[in-house]
């Protein structure tokens, strides 16, 4: 696509794509996203329009129809059909194994890690004085060690653990 076409179509594109995706109910910039990318199909298999404004306006309005067509047949559902609300055989599974593999990695952590993490993580829901008084420390150096304990923690599942994907 050359420059001089950009340039050209820019300030029509954008006010074409204003007017019929606010009226359709949707995004301009989208609009003009699915616009470009159609002018860049037809440059490859065609070559330029022989009249770009008239091609653009054309191009603008069958996207637009388009976009109104999708978004009639489309309609949410009442609910996720996926979700059951009881878990499958398979994540059972999985999600026994992740449980094994965390209980086994807090076994290998050194000092007194394992029996804080062990009383943290206990079906009792103890909560910070009773873990203290359990492991015999003061109440303020639990939230610290555990800390220190979490990150032991942390870095020995990493290898074990996929990498968070980066959001944004």
């Amino acid at each position: 696509m050359t420059p001089d076409l950009v340039t050209a179509l820019r300030p029509l594109l954008t006010a074409e794509a204003s007017a019929e995706a606010y009226a359709s109910g949707g995004d301009p910039r989208d609009l003009e996203q699915t616009v470009w990318l159609r002018l860049l199909e037809r440059l490859a298999t065609h070559g330029p329009p022989r009249a770009p404004e008239d091609w653009l306006r054309r191009a603008v309005r069958a996207e637009s129809r388009r976009a109104r067509r999708t978004a009639r047949r489309e309609r949410p559902y009442a609910e996720d059909p996926a979700d059951t609300g009881t878990p499958t055989p398979e994540q059972r599974v999985l999600s026994t194994a992740r449980h094994r593999a965390l209980r086994e990695a807090v076994v290998r952590l050194p000092g007194r890690c394992p029996r804080l993490l062990q009383a943290l993580l206990s079906s009792k829901d103890l909560t910070y004085r009773e873990i203290a008084g359990e492991l015999g420390i003061s109440q303020g150096s639990l939230g610290p060690e555990r800390s220190r304990c979490l990150g032991c923690l942390r870095r020995l599942l990493t290898p074990e653990v996929a990498p968070r994907e980066v959001r944004g």
